[in-house]
């Protein structure tokens, strides 16, 4: 019987290769991944103004005038001039303009969390002024009841 007296083994330079290969991969992957979490958070805020523009709607349905401010309580009774609505966590600074007679229309705008500063998105109704979101200015594509957000 004879025996092999080679050692069985990954040599030094077989580990190193595939270190690199991993980190070759990751730095790939990581900000794929960071890129990702700020479109997730930029997809919440839309959907939380598309939520507050039919909360509003249904307040007018009620009150015949839109309201002005959020209260996030649970449980919550609505009022003339106050809504029903929690922003999703991460978004913060939601504010709702009401035109002057709180009648024909209303804007809002709200935070979202992301790595660059001034990520916002906003929104307007009826004869409520286009928000001020930086980046877009009040010109260009906006759309009644169409969220925008800060690029």
């Amino acid at each position: 019987m004879l025996r092999s007296t080679a050692k069985k083994g990954f040599t030094l330079i077989e580990l190193l290769i595939v270190v690199v290969i991993i980190g070759i991969l990751a730095a790939v992957a990581i900000p794929k991944f960071a890129n990702t979490k700020e479109r997730a958070a930029r997809s919440s805020a839309v959907q939380d103004l598309r939520n507050l523009v039919t909360q509003q709607e249904g307040h007018f349905a009620q009150f015949n005038r839109y309201a002005a401010t959020a209260n996030a309580a649970n449980p919550c009774t609505p009022a003339a001039n106050q809504i029903c609505f929690a922003q999703s966590p991460g978004n913060t600074g939601l504010t709702i303009t009401p035109t002057a007679d709180s009648t024909s229309g209303f804007n809002a705008v709200i935070v979202f969390p992301g790595t660059a500063a001034n990520r916002t998105c906003g929104v307007f109704v009826g004869g409520g002024a286009i928000p001020t979101v930086p980046g877009l200015g009040t010109g260009g594509t906006w759309q009644e009841g169409v969220p925008r957000c800060s690029q």
